[in-house]
């Protein structure tokens, strides 16, 4: 499978694109002085407790509180306030963690106004960008991570990925990584690091420990709120998550990116600096990839399938609904039984892309056609399991069930993607939605194919709305000279402002009107 990561400048920021097999399945937006990300590190105060929720609100400059739960403290959280109070009160001589005497884990069913007051100074780390009406859900479980391990400060515990595919390799780096771990930190050996050199992953080691050091000694004298770290930035953080799956090419229209890109490879994987590329082009990556098509087509109630069937998406305050419909599928040949069963394959292929395309998370139902046979309902089910393999965000997925309802949770740390996928019409004065316009040139073009190679018309005239006749028009190498290369055949466009915008009448060398269907 071929992974392609476009990196594309914006108005607003980065746009980011990964591709599989030229197909768009994720899509990232970082925008510019974003302060408030996945991951960064915020020295915060205690602001309301909430007893009946066993949380409290924490100010870390935000314009709304940020959230922690109880269950987010981490165990050992007493000792993180008494070493981050004690680093802030230090002006020198800062004592280091693995000789700083550890407190009593606090106890897991315990309440939260036990552990902390109004006013207390925590170390915490964003888990959830601020959502809707939410701020920012927090974590105080800091954790630094690397492309090969994850630095775990207050813990004490190595731990190993469970997507390690050998056992044997599993015991090994476990006990390899056990024997470097500093004192006062736990591990977390992450997928990516099966098979590597293991001086890579020493080498990352000390990185991890120097960021450490770095937070702490920016907590001599703070005050709160303060940002003590930030996370890399999104196009850095997929590289480091995604690199283990392997990219086999990395393109740039942004020369910064560019420059972050290969320093982050150079320091990394070396070898992987042969697959980035620099485009200075006029005109947007995503426009030249075909990324904003496939973002159009992508995004909108209806999602249409190959053959004719179509999903229909659904969003409610409580979860995502996915409907699986036959549509214009001919159901003629095979069993129904067996009909409904490729649909119902080739749909949940695409819900997978859709969940990891706009970013869904929370509660999501599937309404698949029926199925009768318990063996095609665990196909289906199977099958969903390996589309979402590749799924990074943490998911769970329960069997079909007799209704043909599959139910998934699915974990969200940014706003969902959600792109307009309509535009406002010039033709009525922005009162109605139309197709998006790029798709309804597709159209054109192929209802010309048709005619002039199938229908063997001699001579074709459209007459189209002066916006779509303009499109087809412009440029020294237009369309329209495109078409006359292709089919050696001149297509007149003649241009009124009385045509609809998505309305195209096709004549022929009779001046005959076509109608098609």
């Amino acid at each position: 499978m071929a992974n392609e990561l476009i990196v594309s400048e914006g108005e607003d920021g980065l746009q980011i694109a990964i591709l599989e097999n030229k197909k768009l399945v994720e899509l990232h937006y970082e925008k510019k002085n974003n302060l408030f990300s996945v991951g960064d590190i915020f020295l915060g105060k205690v602001k309301r407790i909430l007893p009946g929720l066993h949380a409290v609100f924490i100010d870390i400059g935000y314009p709304k509180d940020a959230f922690l739960h109880y269950t987010d403290l981490g165990p050992q959280i007493r000792t993180q306030l008494k070493y981050i109070k004690a680093v802030m009160a230090s002006k020198s001589n800062i004592v280091p963690l693995h000789k700083f005497a550890p407190l009593p884990d606090i106890d897991k069913h315990g309440k939260i106004s036990d552990v902390l007051k109004v006013g207390s100074v925590v170390l915490v780390q964003i888990m959830k960008e601020a959502i809707s009406s939410k701020g920012p859900r927090l974590s105080s479980q800091i954790s630094i991570p690397g492309q090969y391990l994850i630095l775990l400060p207050f813990s004490s515990e190595v731990s190993v990925s469970r997507k390690f595919k050998s056992l044997e390799e599993k015991r090994r780096i476990k006990q390899l990584v056990e024997s470097i771990r500093p004192p006062g930190m736990g591990l977390i050996v992450r997928t990516a690091a099966e098979g590597v050199e293991f001086s890579r992953i020493q080498d990352e080691l000390e990185i991890l420990l120097l960021k450490w050091e770095n937070i702490v000694s920016s907590l001599v004298g703070a005050t709160a709120p303060m940002k003590v770290m930030s996370e890399v930035d999104r196009t850095s953080g997929i590289l480091r998550d995604m690199l283990s799956i392997g990219f086999d090419a990395i393109y740039t229209d942004d020369i910064n990116v560019y420059n972050d890109i290969l320093d982050y490879l150079e320091k990394n994987q070396p070898e992987k600096k042969k697959i980035l590329h620099y485009k200075k082009t006029k005109g947007n990556l995503f426009e030249i990839y075909g990324i904003e098509k496939q973002i159009k087509s992508a995004f909108g109630k209806i999602v249409n399938l190959s053959n004719g069937s179509y999903l229909v998406v659904e969003h409610t305050e409580a979860l995502h609904v996915f409907d699986v419909n036959s549509g214009s599928q001919r159901m003629n040949e095979g069993s129904p039984e067996e009909n409904a069963l490729r649909i119902n394959l080739e749909a949940a292929s695409e819900i997978a892309r859709q969940l990891r395309l706009r970013d869904m998370g929370g509660i999501i139902v599937i309404d698949f056609i029926d199925q009768k046979e318990y063996e095609n309902r665990k196909k289906i089910y199977q099958f969903l399991k390996e589309e979402m393999s590749r799924d990074r965000a943490k998911h769970t997925i329960l069997p079909m069930s007799r209704f043909g309802l599959v139910q998934i949770t699915r974990q969200r740390v940014r706003p969902e993607v959600n792109i307009i996928t309509e535009e406002n019409c010039p033709s009525c004065g922005g009162t109605g939605k139309i197709r998006p316009a790029i798709l309804l040139a597709d159209e054109i073009e192929n209802n010309i194919d048709y005619l002039l190679r199938k229908s063997k018309i001699k001579r074709l005239k459209l007459i189209v709305n002066p916006f779509v006749a303009a499109f087809f028009k412009r440029g020294i190498i237009s369309r329209q000279l495109k078409w006359f290369f292709r089919y050696g055949k001149w297509i007149k466009i003649e241009a009124n402002t009385a045509i609809p915008f998505t309305k195209v009448r096709y004549f022929d060398e009779k001046d005959d009107e076509i109608k098609l269907d």
